[in-house]
């Protein structure tokens, strides 16, 4: 079929064709590195943990002060993004992770550097829902386009979250911990540059507001489940500050649902979690990184304290995960693009559970080759089942709001990991002898969730239609806006 002709004179594909590829290049150079800076810690957390004579709950946040701010901060991220142009949020977002991660890299103790990796996270907030709106933009006129696209940028995250450790790994071996954070300087200079290339995307009135008491209770709400669930083991159960920090987290919880449903404009958008295919895709999304991020900051204490392994060789034992990533998320946009979400979001929970289960197989004298197959299957589940996810969630939506959708389904998945690493990590704190007994709960737990989550998709998300039904839904569409 001969796509019709653009305004230029030319095809739409000759048109459209070359500043996607821009797009797409400079918008998964983003994602990348926001998603790099998920893992690259875990592997020398050991080694932080004797520089700064900090235990495993306080190396927790570690990770989880970044992982956090980058949740809470999503929604607004996406706002201000839809509001004063995504290009210009994206190009801001390097230069304050920059900064941030020049902190990192001088920090002299365990708070500074909690509090630099805080600053992240907020700057690869401001990153992450530009670089989809910037892409869903580009690719908004074609539907199969838009799912190669999306598998592109998926890959470049999931392949440097799995190289994250290997790259921690041989950057700890060669330089010392700090290196992970200053290499990131020149890496954000070249993201801007990038991202300077790029047209801006049309900016919309804003349909709501930035409510600055929303966006703070919906952050002190995660804070304060973390960190009941983070000190859950050092303090004890009974512990009042485990208690008062769990109300604390409802009462934020309940308090931003109300001022959300009394608000004139909300944050987000009214209605959309009302949504079918937004409700399952959003379960489905927390579940993965759920188990996916704090299943990595257990085996990066497995591989090192119980095993014995140095961090350069802790961080090539996750190889597999990367080559692996890398095919799968592009085999997903492809099958995406020809048979809708539903058969690859069942498939990477399904593959991924298989994954997690065979982790029970894990002991104190494993070898390491035993971690193959799951190290395999993990990278595969998801690598097929969040492109499809990710497609199947812009595919619903109006594009006008890609941004604030794409930070609402952020901030669920990125508040899903540190979730994760705190409760994974709480599982796993009583000692190094408790790690492999922790390891296999937390399988178990991963396996039952991802079940679920399958079970939720295979309801919500509508199977392929027949080719000929979907071009002329393809078609009205490209007219009508997703």
């Amino acid at each position: 079929m001969q796509t019709p002709p653009s305004r230029a004179g030319g095809t739409t594909a000759r048109f459209v064709a070359p500043g996607t590829l821009g797009t797409v290049v400079a918008a998964s150079f983003g994602f990348a590195l926001v998603q790099l800076d998920v893992t690259v810690v875990n592997v020398a957390l050991p080694a932080m943990g004797t520089a700064l004579g900090a235990p495993v709950s306080a190396l927790q946040w570690v990770v989880d002060a970044y992982t956090l701010s980058f949740a809470a901060l999503l929604l607004s991220a996406g706002h201000l993004g839809d509001r004063f142009g995504a290009r210009r949020m994206y190009i801001g977002g390097f230069a304050l992770f920059a900064a941030a991660s020049a902190a990192c890299g001088v920090a002299p103790d365990l708070a500074v550097l909690a509090g630099a990796r805080a600053v992240q996270g907020l700057a690869a907030a401001a990153m992450l829902p530009c670089s989809l709106a910037l892409l869903n933009h580009a690719t908004a006129h074609d539907a199969r386009l838009r799912a190669k696209a999306v598998g592109w940028w998926t890959a470049a995250g999931s392949i440097t979250i799995a190289a994250g450790p290997i790259v921690g790994g041989l950057l700890l071996g060669a330089f010392g911990w700090r290196s992970i954070f200053l290499v990131n300087l020149p890496v954000c200079a070249l993201g801007a540059a990038l991202a300077l290339r790029l047209p801006e995307a049309p900016r919309h009135p804003p349909s709501r507001g930035f409510d600055l008491v929303g966006q703070s209770l919906s952050a002190l709400a995660l804070a304060a489940v973390a960190m009941a669930v983070i000190e859950w083991r050092p303090l004890g159960p009974a512990d009042p500050r485990v208690w008062g920090a769990l109300l604390l987290g409802l009462a934020c919880g309940l308090g931003f649902a109300r001022v959300e449903s009394r608000s004139a404009r909300p944050m987000i958008p009214p209605g959309l979690f009302r949504h079918p295919v937004f409700r399952a895709c959003l379960a489905y999304g927390i579940v993965v990184n759920f188990t996916y991020y704090g299943m990595m900051f257990v085996l990066s204490l497995y591989l090192q304290r119980v095993l014995g392994l140095a961090p350069v060789q802790a961080g090539l034992a996750f190889l597999p995960l990367t080559a692996t990533f890398f095919a799968v998320n592009l085999l997903s946009g492809w099958w995406v693009a020809r048979a809708g979400s539903r058969a690859p979001m069942l498939s990477g929970a399904l593959i991924d559970a298989a994954g997690f289960a065979c982790m029970c197989a894990l002991g104190a004298h494993s070898p390491v080759w035993l971690m193959l197959p799951m190290f395999a299957l993990l990278p595969a589940g998801m690598g097929l089942g969040v492109p499809a996810m990710t497609t199947a969630v812009l595919a619903s939506v109006d594009r006008r709001s890609s941004g604030v959708v794409g930070g609402v389904l952020n901030a669920a998945r990125q508040a899903g990991g540190a979730m994760g690493v705190a409760v994974f990590g709480a599982l796993c704190s009583g000692g190094d002898a408790q790690i492999p007994a922790g390891l296999h709960a937390c399988a178990l737990i991963a396996v039952a969730l991802l079940l679920l989550a399958a079970a939720w998709a295979a309801r919500a998300v509508r199977p392929a239609q027949p080719r000929g039904t979907e071009a002329a839904g393809a078609a009205a569409q490209a007219e009508q806006g997703p």
